[in-house]
């Protein structure tokens, strides 16, 4: 039986089942970005399964480039599904995007690792490739997901309380990414890190298909869109949603008004304060992923709530200047928040970093940025090779011109640490000159307080086979390695607090949001026109930010110097918002001009 459902300028008290329609379309949601946000809560393992012949910093940022594939097609899939959407309907529209969704998601569980392709096909490119395709079919059907469900919610609710129920859809992305964390972290406990790294991480993608029958199921039960049935009965809908809302200018002025004075900033606000921070946790402060995952779930518990609490004072004071506020504290306070993060969570390499700085000093011609997308490039000149181990390391540095021609040196306090050049030698008399330099830095490092480890491990001869003593036994050799955080010298529940406040800047900017879209659009093409500036920015200006603070980062030398990106989009959005946005809390849907 079909949910009921009540016109969207009733103000009375909304119906048993119109709460249905929203816990079942919010569900359905949640479970998609489960399927979506899977990929970036286990970027590590992907970045060692389909990116392996690259160099650590090249592979994690190859990982993070195939996971913003999803992003960057997401406005494509909010054309396609957003035109399906004002045609047909809004339930059939996101119930086939439920369904690529789940079915690539579940398609990545299975998906075999370079070194397989490789080994057996001699192509081990596919796995990469495959991959991204599979990221490429997730970010369509994404693309189609949000703004139905968006759309549908609020169609459905009483007019003063828009704001409180379209809040919970906007729960749904944070619970996703809970429900990631907390399905990775019970699996990852149960059968211990060796396992899951081998094959376990592949469970929560093959879990994904009990999700997409769930969903499938629940959305099977829900009516059409009472404003999308009344607009067809009318005869008033669109027979080009697209030409209508992006072709001509009254509607093609709100769409760009949305996305530079709205979205853009509240998806950099999203992605920082709750992926980055994650993965700002584990590969920047080498905090282990179980405790990371913890300490973010426990925030985004905590957080959820807020979403629907300022949606709800949207619907009494506005939903405009509680978005701008958010984007205001989001550019102010980034870079102390981050800070304490480091403070609280790896107080042993924030004292080395303030007090024994490190220096670069290189041909600045012999530098090239970090980043090797297909793996081709060699990175072997004295500078990159400095500049890689340092920021493999999560160790901060300056930049120091040398003249043309100098190898590069490192300054660590008051060691330095000279590259010796390799021309002319072979291979792996090469190689040996670059271990010597990377093991005598890590030996400066280990000197001069920074976190370092080092362990005896079995030695080797050139030709890979065990190096062995006279009497025969097996040779050891002194391995080095940046150490994780220290558990014990970490103030947990400080990470929590600061966690929880980034959370709470997401709720302040994405709590109101969907709401303020659905009313900036005419029923007959709501799902295109809110779709598309909402992928867009959440697509591109959002979904890039781990690989571009990365990259930033790994170019600068400077832990935060890659959170200018979102501290300068956050504040471009609150001056764009407060000349441009309109405050439509009080604007009946039926009745929107086109």
């Amino acid at each position: 039986m079909a949910y009921s459902s009540v016109t969207a300028s009733s103000a009375g008290p909304i119906s048993r089942d119109d709460k249905k329609v929203i816990f079942a379309s919010s569900l359905g949601t949640a479970f998609e970005w489960y399927d979506f946000y899977l990929y970036g809560s286990l970027t590590a393992y992907i970045a060692a399964q389909f990116f392996s012949p690259l160099s650590e910093t090249a592979r994690f940022l190859a990982a993070l480039l195939a996971f913003a594939a999803g992003f960057i097609v997401r406005p494509f899939g909010a054309l396609v599904f957003g035109r399906i959407g004002d045609l047909v309907g809004r339930k059939y529209t996101f119930l086939v995007t439920i369904t690529l969704m789940g079915a690539s998601t579940f398609l990545v569980g299975l998906l075999p690792s370079y070194s397989w392709f490789q080994d057996n096909l001699g192509a081990g490119f596919l796995a990469p490739t495959i991959l991204i395709a599979l990221r490429v079919v997730q970010g369509l059907a994404l693309g189609g997901e949000y703004g139905g469900a968006a759309t549908y919610v609020a169609e459905h609710a009483p007019a003063n309380k828009r704001g409180l129920f379209t809040g919970w859809i906007q729960t749904t992305a944070t619970g996703g990414l809970l429900l990631s964390l907390i399905v990775i972290l019970i699996i990852r406990l149960s059968m211990g890190d060796s396992t899951f790294a081998a094959w376990g991480w592949r469970l929560p993608f093959l879990i994904s298909v009990v999700l997409l029958g769930i969903s499938v199921w629940i959305r099977m039960q829900l009516a059409e869109s009472p404003a999308f049935v009344r607009m067809k009965e009318e005869g008033s809908h669109s027979k080009a949603p697209l030409s209508e809302a992006f072709l001509q200018w009254r509607n093609l002025k709100i769409a760009l008004i949305a996305l530079f004075g709205m979205v853009a900033g509240e998806a950099v606000v999203w992605y920082s304060g709750q992926f980055y921070a994650l993965l700002y946790l584990t590969k920047v402060l080498r905090i282990d992923l179980t405790t990371a995952s913890i300490l973010l779930a426990i925030a985004l518990a905590i957080g959820m709530p807020f979403y629907v609490i300022f949606g709800g004072l949207s619907d009494k004071i506005g939903r405009k200047w509680i978005m701008l506020i958010g984007f205001l504290l989001a550019a102010v306070f980034y870079q102390p928040i981050f800070k304490a993060i480091t403070h609280y969570g790896n107080p042993a390499l924030e004292k080395a970093l303030a007090e024994s700085a490190v220096t670069v000093t290189a041909d600045p011609a012999d530098c090239s940025v970090q980043f090797d997308p297909v793996g081709t490039a060699k990175f072997t000149s004295s500078c990159d090779v400095a500049k890689n181990f340092l920021a493999s390391g999560s160790v901060a540095y300056t930049n120091q011109a040398a003249p043309a021609g100098t190898p590069a040196s490192v300054k660590i306090g008051d060691t330095v640490v000279s590259y010796v050049s390799t021309a002319g030698l072979d291979a792996a008399a090469a190689a040996a000159k670059k271990a010597e330099f990377t093991t005598a830095l890590f030996k400066a490092l280990k000197d001069h307080n920074y976190p370092v480890v080092e362990k005896q491990v079995p030695a080797k001869n050139p030709d890979g086979t065990p190096a062995k003593n006279a009497d025969g036994t097996d040779k050891t050799t002194t391995s080095y390695l940046m150490a994780p955080a220290d558990l014990n010298a970490m103030n947990k529940p400080m990470l929590v607090v600061m966690l929880l406040v980034l959370v709470l800047l997401v709720t302040l900017v994405y709590g109101p949001m969907a709401a303020a879209l659905v009313e900036l659009f005419p029923t007959r093409i709501r799902y295109s026109g809110m779709s598309l500036p909402y992928h867009i920015g959440n697509g591109w200006f959002g979904g890039l930010v781990p690989f571009v603070v990365f990259a930033m980062v790994a170019a600068s030398g400077d832990l935060y110097y890659g959170l200018w990106y979102p501290i300068v989009v956050a504040a471009l959005t609150f001056i764009i918002g407060l000349i441009f946005v309109p405050e439509t809390k009080d604007r009946d849907l039926d009745n929107i001009p086109s």
